[in-house]
């Protein structure tokens, strides 16, 4: 679906106020008027296009929703009927001064379901028509009306580890402005810190008797009292002594799965060191691909020794090291 920067069309700021919309489309409109340029198709395209800005920019309602859900979300929700519902195109002309007749001309012209001109049926003078040539309702002009689509809502689910790991069914309860949904909705595994699955039809009601809109679950992962979840990764701490760093050593670490998998800490090993386990943290969602495990090494350093360690030290000492 094509972009429509309606503020562009009429080139003024997204942070215009309404008066600064208005001033913009009446001087566009003194340039693009079809009756000071007829047989110009390009002048007819350009009022109309300019038309449609001011119509969704100079109503409160409908430029919030144009400013929330961007170009491609607003034509989801709204049709070109419900943009001119209530657009009185005489009217305004007439507000901006314009009068019955502009440049000798009267509004004779309005616009048809192609986006070309009739003569004769003037901007206000088509009842079941609006001033663009879309059906208003009941289909007895024989365009089809298009009934906007209800509004998207989100909802974020609390999940555990392991149901992000294994994957789960949860029961979910949606409250429709009094009306309450129960949900049973299946999660994938992988469904990692927002993530989103569509649940399509169960968003809030059309108010102009179109379909639903979807309803959007939000994974929200839960603390782990032993890994840190970041994205499809997962770490965890483990400490060693400073012997083993010093030395190196074997140690078993749990997976987030639940295996045990016996790592070697090489000599020398520095503390904060980290060591990565490929493969061994969480599923990629729809993929086969999972992410990668890290242990974060902490060399315990005694803060106080015996006398035997203390010698066994200094001797250690002695040596250079």
């Amino acid at each position: 679906m094509a972009e429509t920067d309606y503020y562009k069309i009429l080139g003024v700021a997204k942070t215009a106020s309404g008066q600064d919309i208005k001033k913009a489309y009446h001087k566009l409109a003194l340039k693009y008027h079809p009756d000071k340029n007829k047989d110009d198709k390009n002048a007819e395209a350009k009022f109309k296009e300019i038309s449609e800005a001011y119509a969704v920019l100079s109503d409160k309602e409908k430029r919030q929703q144009y400013d929330t859900y961007g170009s491609a979300g607003f034509q989801q929700r709204f049709s070109k009927e419900d943009i001119f519902r209530d657009f009185d195109i005489s009217d305004i002309l007439r507000e901006f001064g314009f009068g019955q007749n502009f440049g000798g001309r009267s509004f004779g012209r309005t616009f048809t379901g192609d986006g070309g001109f009739a003569n004769g049926a003037g901007f206000s003078g088509n009842m079941g028509r609006n001033p663009f040539g879309h059906a208003m309702g009941g289909g007895q002009s024989g365009h089809r009306v298009h009934q906007s689509k209800g509004n998207d809502i989100e909802y974020e689910i609390a999940l555990t580890l392991d149901e992000i790991i294994n994957g789960c069914q949860k029961t979910i309860t949606i409250n429709h402005a009094g009306n309450i949904d129960t949900l049973t909705v299946k999660i994938p595994r992988g469904m990692t810190a927002g993530k989103k699955i569509r649940v399509q039809g169960k968003g809030e009601s059309s108010p102009y008797g179109g379909p639903r809109g979807n309803l959007f679950i939000k994974s929200k992962p839960l603390p782990h009292p032993f890994f840190e979840i970041e994205g499809n990764d997962v770490s965890t701490s483990r400490e060693i002594k400073l012997t083993e760093a010093l030395l190196g050593t074997k140690v078993d670490i749990s997976t987030p799965s639940g295996k045990e998998i016996t790592i070697n800490i090489p000599p020398g090993t520095k503390h904060k060191a980290k060591l990565r386990l490929a493969q061994q943290g969480i599923p990629q969602m729809n993929t086969d691909e999972y992410g990668d495990l890290f242990v974060v090494l902490h060399v315990i350093v005694p803060k106080e020794l015996d006398k035997k360690q203390k010698k066994l030290v200094e001797k250690l000492a002695e040596t250079g090291l």
